[in-house]
C-alpha cells in the first residue's frame, strides 16, 4: 500500500459499494474544503466544532489542514470524483500520541466514510510512532462515538460534563484486523454486486461477425437466459443476435450497471472514459495486448480512477453467475454455464474454459465464476470476501499465477476454510512455469516453498493439475469429511487391492488394523480371501457378499475411509451395488467416505448414484489415493485448534524501532548490523542471546575474558565474513589467558588485514542445533523459516517455512513438519528438547518480523536447544529501508 501521507492515493469502497478516493490533503483542495464546511448543517457544525465558529475561525482551521509543511499534522480526505466528501486529521500533540477528530458531509452519514478515514489514519499514524489517539467526542455525538467504539481498537471513554474524553490505543492486534475484514467484506460484496448481479449489461464491440469473441459474449448472454437487461454497443449499428445495436454507450437509454469491453485493446481508454461519463459501474475488459503498453493502461487505469468503476482484466474470460435470479453468462467460453455450488477465480481464460468443461463432465456446477486476467482490480481475494457472504458457494477453487497480497489472502481463506473448502490449482513450481506465468499474466511468479507455506497455514488445498482438482471437488461434494488418515482397501482383485495400498502409503495415508472387521470378514469369505487390510475378497463372490464385506469394513472403528477397487466378473459386477452399499451404511449412520477404482473404464472419473448418494470411481487409483489425502488433510486442519497470534510479554517496541532508525541513519542504504546491535535488537524481543563482548583489542578481548570467568569463545571479526563456523572464525573452549592470546593470533594470521577483532562469549551447554530466521520476499514480505542449523544447514536442507504473523498453531506446526521431526519432537525423542521454549524463539522472531518491515533477512544459527532451555550465541541480521505497510488495510489494487 502507498503510504498515505504520500501525494499518491489509493481507492477503496464505501458499506454502500460505492468507489472513493482516499489521499493526503493539498493546497488546491482549500477551496473544496471550504465548500464542505459550508455544507455543515447547524447540528454537525456543533458537534465538530463545540459551538458555532465564525468564518473566519472555519477559513483558518481548513488553511491549516491543507499546508503540507506542518510534520505534526497529516490530514486526509475521501473524494467521490473531484467531490470531497469526508475529511480525517491527526495532530501530534505530545510523543506518541495526537488528537483525532473528522468531519463527514451530512448525506454520506453511515456509509463508512468515517471509519475508513479512521483505518488510514491509524495506519499513517503508527508509521510516524503514533501509539495513541485521543479525541474529544459530544455526549449527543452517538455517531462519531460508535465509529471508535466499534473500530477493534482497545477504546476508553469516560465523560467529562458534555462530552467524552477518548483514548484509542493503535497498537493493532486480531481484534483490530478481524473488524476490519469485516468492515471490507461488507464493502467489497456491495461493490462486487456490480460485476456478478448487474440489473443491465452493455456489450460494447458486439460484432456481427460469428466468429469474433464480441459476437459469442452476446451470444452467451442471451442464451444463457440472463434476467436482466441487454444492450448490444456496435459503432455501425444494426441488429446483432436480435438486439438494435447503439452505436456508442453515450447513445444508450440508460446507463448499463456494467460493461464488457470487447473492443481493441488500444480503443479500450477511450470506450472505458465514455462508459464512466455515463454512469457505469463496473467493466470488464476482455481485450488481451494492453498489459506492456504504458499509454493504453494508464488511460483505462485513468478512467477506472476518475469515475469509481470496478474492473475485472483485461485479458480475461468474463464473469458468470448462475443463479437462477441473475442467470448471467458474459464469457465467450463454448462450454455453457452448469450450475452448482463451486466458485472459480482463475487468472487464465483458457484454464477457466477447460475447468468449466470438466466440472460439466463430471456433474458438477458453478455457482460464480470470475477470470481476472491481468487482475488489475478485481482479485481471487475479492472473490474470497464473495463466496463467504454466497450462500450458493459451497467450495471455492482459485487459479493464482501470483498472490497480490498474500497477508491478506493468508487472513481471508483462513477464516473462509472453517466453513467451506477452498481448492488451489499451483502453477509456476519450475522456472519455465514461472517465465510462462510471467510472459502470460504479466504476473509477478510465487516462490514455490512460499507458496505452499501459505496453504499449509490456511488450510487450503494445493492440487497440480486439473484431473485431481476435479477429483478432490468430487469427493467434497459426494462425500463425507474423514475423521483421520486412517484407510481401508477392499477389492474383489487382489492385485488391484494392492495398487490401491502402495498408492494410499505413498500419498501419505495410514493403514487401518481391523478390529471386528477381520473376524467377520473370516467367516464370511472363502478360505483364501484374505480378511487382513488390504481385503481381497476374491473375484468368486457375488454382488450381495461383496456389499456385505464393504459394510463390515465401512463399520470397523478402526476405519476412517473406504477405497474400493473392483472388476467386473463373468460372476458378478461389484460397481453395481456400491452405490446401494454405501447408502444403507449411511442411513444406519456410518458416515465416512468411500472411493471407488475400476481400472477398466475409459473416463477418468465417473460417479455411481444411489438416490441421492453418489459414490466417486476413478480409473486410478494414484489418483484416488491423492484425491483421498488431500481431503484428508484438510480434514486434519479443521480438527486442529485454531491457535492464536499471542500477546507476547517482554517486547519493547519502541527500543527496537529507534535502533533500526539509527542504524539506517548511519548507512541508508542499509546492511548487515554490528553484533553489538543485533544483540540489543534480539533482546528488545525478548529472545534468550547469550551475552556477547565487541572486542577491538586483545588487552579488550583479555578484560571480558576476565569478568566472564570460566571457559569462553572467541568469534572472528572480519571484513566480509559471514559463516564464521565453516570459515574457521570461531575458537571453543578457551579457559586460560594463554589459550585466548593463542586464538587471537590465529584468527588474525588466519584473516589478515581484514581482521577487527572478536566477539567473547561464554560457553554454552552443548545441544541439539537449530536454525530460526527471517527472509522477506518481494510477493510474500516476512517469512519465518525453521530448520536443522549448525554449519551444515544448507547441507541437511530440513526446513518449514510460514508467513506472519504466525500463531502458536503456527508454530506448533513448523516443528513437526521437518523431516527428523519423528526423533527430535516425537512420542520418544531422541533427547529431551523444551519445545515451549523453541515455539516461543519462533513467535518471537516473527513478532519482529512482523513489526519490523526493514528487517530483510535474519538468520539466528545455531539455536541451541536443550532440555533446560534455548540459547541463542550467533545471529546476523540485515537491514533494508523499506517504507511501512498495512497488508489489511482497505483498498483496491488501482
Amino acid at each position: 500500500m502507498p503510504a498515505v501521507d504520500s501525494t499518491e492515493a489509493v481507492r477503496a469502497v464505501l458499506t454502500d459499494g460505492s468507489v472513493v478516493t482516499v489521499r493526503p490533503l493539498e493546497p488546491g483542495d482549500l477551496a473544496e474544503l471550504e465548500r464542505l464546511h459550508g455544507t455543515l448543517s447547524t447540528e454537525d457544525r456543533y458537534f465538530r466544532f463545540f459551538g458555532a465558529p465564525s468564518e473566519s475561525a472555519v477559513k483558518r482551521f481548513a488553511q491549516k489542514l491543507v499546508e503540507t509543511g506542518d510534520a505534526h499534522v497529516v490530514a486526509l480526505g475521501v473524494f467521490t470524483g473531484q467531490l470531497l466528501i469526508g475529511v480525517g486529521h491527526f495532530e501530534v500533540v505530545i510523543p506518541e500520541v495526537a488528537e483525532v477528530a473528522f468531519l463527514v458531509e451530512h448525506a454520506r452519514h453511515a456509509r463508512g466514510v468515517a471509519t475508513l478515514l479512521l483505518e488510514y489514519l491509524v495506519a499513517a499514524a503508527r508509521r510516524r510512532g503514533v501509539r495513541a489517539f485521543l479525541a474529544e467526542v459530544l455526549a449527543a455525538n452517538s455517531a462519531m462515538l460508535r465509529v471508535l467504539r466499534d473500530s477493534g481498537l482497545q477504546y476508553d471513554a469516560r465523560l467529562d460534563g458534555s462530552s467524552y474524553q477518548v483514548r484509542i490505543a493503535l497498537d493493532s492486534g486480531e481484534p483490530y484486523y478481524a473488524r476490519v475484514s469485516d468492515r471490507e467484506r461488507v464493502a467489497d460484496v456491495a461493490s462486487l454486486r456490480r460485476v456478478l448481479c448487474p440489473a443491465s449489461v452493455a456489450v460494447v464491440g458486439a460484432s456481427h461477425r460469428a466468429s469474433a469473441v464480441g459476437n459469442a459474449l452476446l451470444c452467451n448472454i442471451i442464451q444463457g437466459g440472463y434476467t436482466g437487461t441487454i444492450y448490444a454497443v456496435n459503432r455501425r449499428g444494426g441488429d446483432v443476435h436480435g438486439l438494435t445495436a447503439f452505436r456508442s454507450v453515450a447513445d444508450l437509454p440508460e446507463p448499463p450497471e456494467m460493461a464488457v469491453l470487447c473492443v481493441p485493446a488500444d480503443s479500450v481508454p477511450d470506450v472505458a472514459e465514455e462508459c464512466g461519463r455515463r454512469g457505469v459501474r463496473a467493466l470488464a475488459v476482455v481485450a488481451a495486448g494492453i498489459t506492456g503498453k504504458p499509454i493504453v493502461v494508464d488511460g483505462l487505469l485513468t478512467a477506472v480512477r476518475r469515475w469509481g468503476m470496478r474492473l475485472v482484466g483485461p485479458n480475461c474470460l468474463g464473469v458468470v453467475n448462475s443463479d437462477p435470479a441473475v442467470r448471467l453468462d458474459a464469457t465467450f467460453s463454448a462450454a455453457g454455464i452448469p450450475e452448482g455450488e463451486v466458485g472459480i477465480a482463475t487468472q487464465s481464460g483458457g484454464v477457466g474454459i477447460a475447468l468449466l468443461e470438466k466440472l460439466d463432465d463430471v456433474g458438477l456446477g458453478v455457482s460464480t465464476l470470475v477470470s481476472t486476467g491481468d487482475k488489475y482490480d478485481v482479485s481471487g481475494n475479492d472473490m474470497l470476501l464473495w463466496w463467504e457472504r454466497d450462500a450458493r458457494t459451497r467450495i471455492g477453487v482459485l487459479y493464482l499465477e501470483s498472490f497480490g497480497n498474500p497477508r491478506k489472502f493468508a487472513w481471508l481463506a483462513r477464516r473462509i476454510g472453517r466453513t467451506k473448502p477452498l481448492i488451489v490449482l499451483r502453477s509456476g513450481a519450475s522456472p519455465i512455469a514461472q517465465q510462462a506465468a510471467l510472459s502470460h499474466t504479466a504476473a509477478t511468479a510465487t516462490p514455490r516453498s512460499s507458496r505452499d507455506a501459505l496453504l499449509r497455514q490456511t488450510g487450503a488445498i494445493g492440487v497440480d493439475d486439473l484431473e485431481e482438482l476435479a477429483a478432490v471437488l468430487c469427493v467434497l461434494s459426494w462425500q463425507p469429511l474423514p475423521t483421520g488418515p486412517r484407510v481401508a482397501v477392499i477389492s474383489n482383485a487382489g492385485g488391484l487391492g494392492v495398487l490401491a495400498a502402495d498408492a494410499c502409503a505413498q500419498a501419505g495415508l495410514e493403514f487401518a488394523v481391523l478390529q471386528q472387521a477381520e473376524r467377520e470378514l473370516a467367516e464370511l469369505l472363502p478360505k483364501e480371501a484374505s480378511v487382513r487390510n488390504p481385503v481381497d475378497t476374491t473375484a468368486t463372490i457375488d454382488e450381495a457378499a461383496f456389499g456385505r464385506s464393504v459394510e463390515l469394513v465401512l463399520r470397523d472403528p478402526a476405519v476412517e475411509a473406504v477405497v474400493v477397487p473392483v472388476l467386473q466378473t463373468a460372476v458378478s459386477n461389484p460397481a453395481a451395488i456400491l452405490a446401494d452399499t454405501v447408502a444403507r451404511a449411511r442411513a444406519d449412520g456410518c458416515d465416512k467416505p468411500v472411493l471407488a477404482v475400476h481400472a477398466g473404464q475409459r473416463e477418468s472419473l465417473i460417479s455411481l448414484a444411489a438416490g441421492e448418494i453418489r459414490v466417486p470411481m476413478f480409473a486410478d487409483t494414484t489418483l484416488a489415493a491423492r484425491a483421498l489425502a488431500d481431503v484428508t488433510g484438510y480434514a486434519r486442519w479443521l480438527a486442529r485448534p485454531q491457535g492464536a497470534v499471542p500477546d507476547l510479554p517482554h517486547i519493547d517496541v519502541a527500543a527496537a524501532r529507534r535502533l533500526v532508525a539509527e542504524a539506517l541513519a548511519r548507512t541508508p542504504e542499509g546492511g548487515w548490523l554490528e553484533p553489538d546491535a543485533v544483540q540489543e535488537l534480539l533482546a528488545a524481543f525478548g529472545l534468550p542471546t547469550v551475552p556477547s563482548t565487541v572486542c577491538n583489542t586483545e588487552a579488550a578481548a583479555r578484560a571480558a575474558f576476565n569478568e566472564l570467568g570460566g571457559s569462553v569463545v572467541l568469534k572472528a571479526q572480519a571484513e566480509g565474513l559471514v559463516h564464521k563456523g565453516r570459515a574457521g572464525g570461531v575458537v571453543l573452549a578457551v579457559s586460560t589467558v594463554a589459550e585466548l592470546r593463542a586464538g587471537w593470533a590465529r584468527l588474525r594470521n588466519r584473516f589478515g588485514t581484514g581482521f577487527h577483532g572478536v566477539v567473547v562469549q561464554p560457553m554454552v551447554e552443548p545441544g541439539r542445533e537449530f536454525l530460526v530466521g527471517v527472509l522477506s520476499e518481494p510477493s510474500f514480505g516476512p517469512i519465518v523459516v525453521f530448520g536443522m542449523g549448525g554449519t551444515d544447514t544448507d547441507l541437511i536442507a530440513d526446513r518449514s517455512r510460514r508467513l506472519v504473523p504466525l500463531t502458536t498453531r503456527d508454530a506448533q506446526d513448523m516443528l513437526h513438519e521437518l523431516r527428523a521431526a519423528p526423533q527430535l519432537f516425537g512420542p520418544r525423542p531422541d533427547r529431551p528438547l523444551d519445545v515451549d521454549t523453541v515455539i516461543d524463539v519462533l513467535l518471537r522472531t516473527a513478532r519482529m518480523a512482523e513489526l519490523l518491515p526493514e528487517v530483510a533477512e535474519a538468520d539466528l544459527n545455531p539455536v541451541i536447544v536443550t532440555e533446560q532451555g534455548v540459547r541463542i550465541p550467533d545471529a546476523r541480521i540485515r537491514l533494508e529501508p523499506h517504507e511501512p505497510e498495512d497488508p489489511f488495510i482497505r483498498k483496491l489494487r488501482v
